[in-house]
């Protein structure tokens, strides 16, 4: 990733939001629903503590999380769409 978070931020790329059919068609629309889930693709060093200590982040690169539809910035980093969140947005890692 040719960009790397600072402190407590979280750069996520967004997982598809098309279904599937049961003959197997995929069907995207355009007004589908925001995703609500993706995968973690760079993670900052850590939160500051108020004493000035760093405490680590608890999501990794490669984990897949959930997030609030409306949460997280968007950017385009060589052509791709992403998502930066700070840590504390991410609702919980998908296991």
């Amino acid at each position: 990733m040719p960009i790397r978070p600072l402190y407590d931020r979280v750069i996520v790329r967004s997982l598809d939001v098309s279904k599937t059919t049961e003959s197997g068609i995929v069907v995207y629309s355009p007004t589908a629903d925001k995703p609500d889930h993706g995968e973690v693709v760079a993670v900052g060093d850590g939160h500051v503590l108020n004493d000035g200590t760093l405490r680590p982040l608890t999501v990794k690169v490669g984990d897949q999380v959930l997030f609030g539809k409306y949460d997280g910035s968007p950017i385009s980093v060589d052509g791709e769409d992403l998502l930066v969140f700070l840590e504390s947005q991410i609702i919980g890692i998908i296991s």
